[in-house]
């Protein structure tokens, strides 16, 4: 979604956002290709908690990103029913930067990374939001940090990333520990501003994708209609804040609509491009984990 300062100013192209623009129906597109063509057989009725099981079978050569949720149960022994790793524990698969497509530019994002937050809100009691408070600081501290990253996996501090037990841990780790390490994990986050209320508009998201999976409606259609619905939904948001401040002054304040000519490649979504499959450029592992360790 197109924003100024904190507030989202629109999803469809014709209020300057990007939810139904080129790049985002390329993107649905090439996802639903990739689902029906490559993906094992029924992953697109799979929920979350089935797809991880599917993963550590080895039954998928490649993901499409690195999603660190799974990386827990991608380097549980053999013996756990992990067939992702050797009889030593070695993993058999290397953790790769996410590729990009032909809409990306230099100094985009191409992932992004779930680091977590803490949000105390007004209306907690104050000794709640001091118990609160406290244990944030408890959970985010060096030594219990380390601890919890060594179990889940996931990273919250830089200090616990070149801790020397992930020195010694890393190459059981497929590459993970190099590429936070690198410079190149700042392509994963932070990643802008967040939508005004995740839950709304999450779910007209998983509607709509799943009426492309099925066939009922083209990428274009989908991202045309979840467009609509947010804009719709964000409006209703705007009157609540404007009225009552319940999101802060951080409520959507929509653009007017206007032909999407007069927003496409002029500071809303990208004008569709007239080759969209150009020539695949890629790089050796190994150099670029030299890469990383050089930095």
């Amino acid at each position: 979604m197109e924003a100024d300062s904190c507030n989202p100013a629109g999803a469809s192209v014709s209020r300057g956002g990007g939810t139904n623009g080129p790049a985002a129906v390329y993107a649905i597109r090439k996802w639903d290709e990739w689902l029906r063509n490559y993906a094992p057989p029924g992953a697109a009725d799979y929920d979350f908690y089935q797809s991880l099981p599917a993963l550590s079978q080895g039954n998928v050569a490649q993901q499409i990103f690195w999603y660190t949720a799974f990386l827990a149960d991608m380097v549980k022994p053999k013996s756990e029913g992990n067939n992702t790793v050797d009889d030593a524990g070695m993993p058999l698969w290397r953790m790769a930067p996410s590729p990009h497509g032909p809409y990306w530019q230099e100094g985009q994002k191409v992932g992004y990374q779930d680091v977590g937050s803490w949000t105390i809100l007004k209306s907690t009691p104050t000794d709640r939001a001091k118990a609160a408070w406290l244990y944030a600081q408890f959970v985010t501290s060096k030594t219990v940090d380390a601890k919890k990253s060594h179990v889940g996996l996931t990273f919250t501090r830089d200090s616990t990333v070149r801790h020397e037990s992930f020195t010694e841990r890393a190459p059981k780790l497929g590459g993970v520990v190099e590429f936070y390490r690198s410079p190149d994990r700042v392509r994963w986050s932070p990643t802008g501003v967040n939508v005004p209320d995740y839950p709304k508009l999450a779910q007209l998201w998983w509607q709509q994708i799943g009426d492309v999976n099925s066939g009922a409606f083209t990428p274009q259609e989908a991202m045309d209609r979840l467009a609509s619905e947010m804009d719709q939904v964000m409006a209703r948001m705007q009157r609540a804040d404007e009225a009552n401040n319940t999101y802060g002054g951080c409520g959507p304040r929509l653009n007017e609509e206007k032909d999407p000519s007069e927003w496409l490649g002029k500071g809303g979504a990208k004008a569709k491009l007239d080759n969209e499959k150009p020539q695949g450029e890629t790089i050796a592992y190994d150099e670029l984990i030299a890469q990383w360790n050089a930095n």
